[in-house]
């Protein structure tokens, strides 16, 4: 866990009609530590985990972390499908297989 970091909540349902409030969401908690809970997620988008790693990236750049929480299994199971190291990603890295 990340002392101080603000929080942000997942939805369920990371499709396309979730990428615009997920970039408007990541975006208002710019400029510190951030966990992310993603116990809710029943499904993850390929555009939603392209903002996902882009959030991972802007929050490195900037000298921040973030970290994912609480993991549903379907998300899990999501970044496994794309290929990603799912203990990794959650830990705030973006490592692929």
């Amino acid at each position: 866990m990340l002392a101080n970091a603000k929080s942000y909540v997942l939805p369920a349902i990371l499709d396309l009609k979730a990428a615009m409030p997920l970039v408007e969401g990541l975006l208002a908690q710019r400029g510190s530590d951030l966990m992310v809970d993603a116990s809710h997620v029943e499904r993850l988008g390929a555009q939603s985990l392209q903002i996902l790693l882009s959030a991972v990236s802007t929050w490195h750049a900037e000298g921040f972390a973030i970290e994912f929480n609480d993991a549903s299994e379907p998300f899990v199971q999501s970044l496994e499908l794309f290929g990603l190291d799912s203990e990794d990603f959650l830990n705030g890295g973006i490592h692929a297989h």
